[in-house]
């Protein structure tokens, strides 16, 4: 499942939606039983609110891995120049699978794009063949990862 966000102004989310959520950024196998306990709404309240949350896109649910764990033993975040409209650009980028994450950005790069591929041949035909060729893709430049050393998703809402 891709998650994507935009700029446009959402419906804010109230208290008992971010307690869930908390809920699950401590444990997404947590039973909508417990969460209902530890937020005071019922189990159907809470699988109703977790449903509206996941189905508007303000969250997953999702088993995070170590990719190098999974036989991916090559992991780059790729910053990227364009020209022109960034977001076709991020669209197309977007549509890979080696691709896991792209963010429009300002500063030295208009894109970064993270991706996981099985080795640095992978990598090169990815970049090489594939992102250079895209319209409007002026330039990349490879951060190439050496070693995954912290990777959480328990920062709460605030």
């Amino acid at each position: 499942m891709r998650l994507t966000t935009s700029s446009a102004v959402t419906q804010p989310i109230d208290a008992l939606s971010k307690a869930i959520i908390e809920q699950l950024q401590e444990d997404g196998r947590r039973s909508y039983a417990a969460i209902g306990k530890a937020v005071g709404l019922s189990e159907a309240a809470v699988r109703q609110r977790v449903q509206r949350l996941v189905d508007s896109g303000v969250m997953q649910i999702v088993a995070v891995t170590d990719p190098m764990q999974l036989g991916f033993a090559r992991q780059a975040m790729v910053g990227i120049k364009v020209q022109g409209d960034t977001l076709v650009v991020s669209d197309a980028l977007a549509a890979m699978a080696e691709v896991d994450y792209v963010v429009v950005t300002a500063g030295s790069f208009d894109i970064m794009a993270e991706i996981i591929c099985e080795n640095d041949d992978d990598l090169l035909n990815v970049i090489n063949n594939r992102i250079r060729a895209l319209p409007g893709v002026l330039a990349t430049e490879a951060f190439v990862y050496l070693s995954l050393r912290k990777q959480q998703y328990d920062w709460g809402t605030r």
